[in-house]
């Protein structure tokens, strides 16, 4: 089960583009923003998966669900906490039913089903940061008021602290704008989150200057890894003493998505 994204990263589901992912017949609806190159994209999920594997993370990979080129973006579906998975329920009206078919991989794990997003709430992972005893969780377009008061009382009755922030329009998620890079350590943009937001953590600020600048996967104590476009991230984490690992996205943040949002961590600590 996962209780803070800043634990030791110790298994996670993946779903690698053969397919539908490529498959995009109109970019808005999808929020994709240009087609990805089959072969390139192919090459560097699997660089992506073997980052894992050194990094002693069990992998389980998933075939895509047909007719959404988005579920190759796991980490919206679903949100596993210490007492199961929360069924989620997506914001954008194309990737409904990605998180019906993420619960049924997660049943077929053993993972017991904690709570439910109802009609008419909407969330997506990519808005829930566990970080131990506190969740942060962001209101953003694909997030809704409802769906952001649900999600709270779950996770209220799990023991958690929860902290609400509302985006602003240029950013789809949280996890694009900040990302726990250990226990108690935040990576943030600069001028968008307030710092009382962070009260208990230390902040590593970076610039604004894309949807994905505060995303990156932490793989456990002082580890993570970065798209290596984020130049500005990987300066920041390097001089706080973190080891970066850098690989190259790009075909995925073509699709509006970072590192994190490529991976669903079942289990960490």
């Amino acid at each position: 089960m996962v209780k803070s994204e800043g634990e030791k990263l110790r298994r996670v589901i993946v779903c690698p583009p053969r397919k539908e992912y490529f498959k995009v017949d109109h970019l808005e609806a999808h929020n994709i923003q240009a087609k990805a190159d089959p072969s390139l994209a192919q090459k560097q999920h699997q660089d992506l998966i073997r980052a894992l594997k050194r990094a002693r993370c069990q992998v389980i990979e998933i075939p895509e669900l047909k007719n959404h080129p988005n579920s190759v973006f796991v980490r919206d579906t679903a949100l596993v906490t210490p007492q199961g998975f929360i069924q989620l329920r997506m914001g954008l009206q194309t990737r409904r039913g990605e998180e019906r078919w993420m619960a049924k991989f997660l049943k077929g794990l053993g993972l017991q089903r904690a709570g439910l997003i109802r009609a008419p709430g909407t969330v997506e992972g990519g808005d829930i940061i566990l970080a131990w005893p506190v969740a942060f969780i962001g209101h953003s377009k694909r997030s809704n008021e409802e769906g952001v008061k649900q999600m709270m009382r779950l996770l209220t009755r799990q023991g958690y602290e929860v902290r609400i922030i509302t985006l602003p329009s240029g950013h789809l998620h949280l996890g694009g704008a900040m990302s726990l890079i250990d226990r108690r350590t935040v990576l943030s943009i600069e001028n968008t989150i307030p710092p009382e937001f962070f009260e208990d953590f230390k902040v590593i600020y970076v610039p604004d200057t894309s949807p994905t600048s505060g995303n990156v996967i932490c793989l456990g104590p002082k580890k993570v890894i970065v798209e290596k476009d984020n130049r500005a991230a990987i300066r920041a984490l390097g001089r706080a003493g973190f080891s970066v690992l850098e690989l190259d996205l790009s075909e995925f943040v073509k699709g509006s998505g970072g590192p994190t949002c490529l991976i669903l961590p079942i289990e960490r600590g």
